[in-house]
């Protein structure tokens, strides 16, 4: 079986509900439950013996090493981590202590656990840290997508706590022989996400006729990834990867943030129209936030070239499957309230 932490947020409620759809393996699920972990994403699971959910803290390393004695886990999927950019700027401890620490802690557990593994349980055994391409800073308009080979260079206290863990992570492998994999994704969007994020925040603000604030100019570009295309990404890293290698997993779909705000407008034109109005008449521009990123963008090629992935999904449908998700959740929840 494989461990997942923070399996209960956007990203790790959607690897899991994947992995079980193509999978009879089991999965551990650990996730303190905080604000942005929700079992709801899990609700069709819930008579589902193939996932066991354990609420705990990656930082209390006597549960963890009595969870990996219990279950014998042959892998660690760790998306567990605080993410949100505007929330590092407003209270960076948390960051720290769960990004940091939090990922110190669960390497020492798994540490301890590897090097007492029999020879054979050995080899299978894998570490799979899940990172942002965040830590590479910021691009210009016209310079190459961030590589694997990219100087870090974090310009928040988000992605510095998550740079700093990626350290933590490569330095387990080369001084301890962990068998760890990294990967840095760029910006995810699709089902479950939670609200304070882009792409859900502007769909359902929209939908309760509210203003849809937009940073600065709306300029800065983001490569954005369908979250199934990151998931089978880190399922196939998990498979076909090589311990001590990092992988950089894009959805080739650069876009500034206006003209996302733009395109979940036209959409929900279609969708649900206003009468006689357009939604492209909420955006409103705010106050940019301190230290924005002005472009991120992912060369994928290595992922591609050595281990065979590639996205599925265009930016136009994934935003119109993740437009209709919400549409159908919020809906359905309107109705019941």
């Amino acid at each position: 079986m494989i461990i997942v932490t923070g399996g209960a947020g956007f990203i790790g409620s959607n690897f899991i509900l994947d992995w079980l759809k193509g999978n009879n393996e089991p999965v551990i699920n650990i996730d303190k439950l905080t604000y942005a972990g929700n079992l709801a994403n899990l609700a069709s699971l819930a008579d589902d013996s193939r996932h066991i959910f354990i609420k705990a803290d990656i930082n209390d390393k006597h549960t963890m090493e009595m969870l990996f004695r219990e279950y014998q886990p042959r892998a660690i999927v760790h998306f567990a981590a605080e993410s949100h950019v505007d929330r590092s700027i407003t209270g960076p401890a948390d960051f720290i202590q769960t990004n940091i620490l939090g990922t110190f802690s669960l390497l020492e557990t798994a540490r301890e656990y590897y090097v007492n593994l029999p020879a054979e349980q050995k080899k299978l055994f894998r570490f799979l840290h899940v990172s942002t391409d965040e830590v590479y800073g910021s691009l210009g308009p016209n310079d190459p997508g961030f590589s694997e080979t990219t100087a870090y260079a974090p310009n928040s206290p988000y992605s510095a706590s998550k740079a700093a863990s990626d350290h933590l992570v490569r330095a387990y492998f080369h001084t301890y022989g962990l068998p760890v994999l990294t990967t840095n994704c760029s910006n995810n969007y699709g089902p479950y996400q939670f609200a304070e994020k882009l792409i859900p925040h502007m769909i359902l603000n929209a939908l309760a006729g509210k203003n849809l604030p937009v940073y600065g100019n709306g300029l800065n570009i983001r490569d954005w990834l369908y979250v199934s295309d990151h998931c089978s990404a880190i399922r196939c890293v998990l498979e076909k990867g090589c311990p001590g290698e990092v992988y950089n997993i894009g959805g080739n779909n650069e876009k500034n943030n206006l003209t996302v705000v733009n395109k979940i407008c036209e959409i929900l034109d279609q969708l649900k129209p206003l009468s006689g109005k357009s939604y492209k008449n909420l955006i409103q521009f705010v106050k940019d936030r301190p230290g924005h990123d002005q472009r991120y963008a992912i060369n994928s090629s290595k992922i591609q070239k050595e281990l065979g992935w590639t996205p599925q999904e265009d930016f136009e449908s994934g935003l119109s499957k993740t437009i209709s998700w919400y549409l159908k959740h919020y809906l359905t929840q309107s109705e019941s309230a």
